[in-house]
C-alpha cells in the first residue's frame, strides 16, 4: 500500500507521488482527506500546510483552487500543489483500490459524506475503496450513515483490534506483543496492515510476511516489492 503515494520519491499526497506509486506497481494507494474552504475534498495529511508547503494556514482556510497552486517542492525543484480527491480518482485505474484516511471530522457530516461517496462512486459500491480513521467516534458515525462502505480502524493502542470494522491498521509493536493478532483478525473476517515506518529495518518486513499480513504500508513501492521478492525467493528460503 503506497503511503501518501510514493512519498520517499516525490512530495507526499501529490499527483506526482501517486503517479510514481502506480508506475512502480503499488497494489493499493493511501491518502488523507480534508475539506477545503469551498467544501471540496482534498488530499493532505496535516491540518495545516506548514510542513509541506511552508504556508501557516489550515487546509480549510483555502479554496481547492488556491490549494492546488501551493508549492510543495521536490528534490528536482518542481512544484506540486494539494490535489482534489476527484482529480486523484481520475488518474487511478479502476482496478487499483484506494484507502482514504478521514483527517477532517466534518467529512462524516451528511453533506460532505454524501460528496465523498459520490466521488468514490463505483469504487465504494464495489468495495474497491476503504475509509480509515483513528477516531472510533467517526467510525461509528460512518458505519451508521454508510453501512456498506469498507471501514478500517487505525489502532495505535488496542492490542486486539476493533471487532466492528473490515480493516485494521495496528501500530507495529502491537503485533510483536501479540503474535496472534493477525490470526484473530482473520477469524473475524478482517484484513490487517501494520503501521510500520521502519518497514525496511532489519527483520521487520520478514516478520510481517511470516505473520501473513494482508498488506504493508510503504513509502517506496518499488523497493518494497523487490524486498518481498527477495525474501520469497528459493535462495532466501534456503
Amino acid at each position: 500500500m503506497a503511503h501518501r503515494g510514493a512519498c520517499d520519491l516525490a512530495p507526499e499526497n501529490t499527483l506526482a507521488s501517486f503517479q510514481l506509486a502506480l508506475d512502480h506497481d503499488a497494489d493499493l494507494l493511501e491518502t488523507d482527506l480534508w475539506l477545503s474552504a469551498d467544501g471540496e475534498i482534498v488530499c493532505n495529511h496535516d491540518r495545516t500546510l506548514l510542513r509541506t508547503t511552508g504556508d501557516r494556514r489550515r487546509v480549510g482556510q483555502l479554496t481547492a483552487r488556491a490549494l492546488a497552486r501551493l508549492p510543495a517542492r521536490d528534490h528536482h525543484g518542481q512544484e506540486h500543489g494539494v490535489p482534489r480527491l476527484a482529480t486523484l480518482l481520475e488518474m487511478v485505474p479502476a482496478h487499483v483500490p484506494l484507502i482514504v484516511e478521514l483527517k477532517d471530522p466534518a467529512l462524516v457530516e451528511p453533506g460532505p459524506l454524501a460528496r465523498l461517496l459520490r466521488e468514490l462512486g463505483a469504487r465504494a459500491r464495489e468495495r474497491r475503496a476503504g475509509v480509515i480513521t483513528e477516531r472510533r467516534g467517526l467510525l461509528r458515525k460512518l458505519r451508521t450513515a454508510a453501512p456498506g462502505l469498507v471501514a478500517g480502524h487505525i489502532a495505535l493502542r488496542d492490542p486486539w483490534g476493533a471487532r466492528d470494522v473490515d480493516l485494521l491498521g495496528p501500530w507495529w509493536p502491537l503485533l510483536r506483543l501479540n503474535p496472534g493478532y493477525v490470526a484473530a483478525a482473520r477469524r473475524r473476517g478482517q484484513r490487517v496492515c501494520p503501521l510500520d515506518p521502519q518497514l525496511h529495518a532489519p527483520g521487520h518486513l520478514s516478520r510481517w510476511l511470516s505473520l501473513d499480513v494482508d498488506a504493508v504500508l510503504t513509502n517506496d513501492p518499488r523497493r518494497t516489492r523487490l524486498a518481498i521478492e527477495a525474501l520469497r525467493s528459493p535462495l532466501a528460503a534456503g
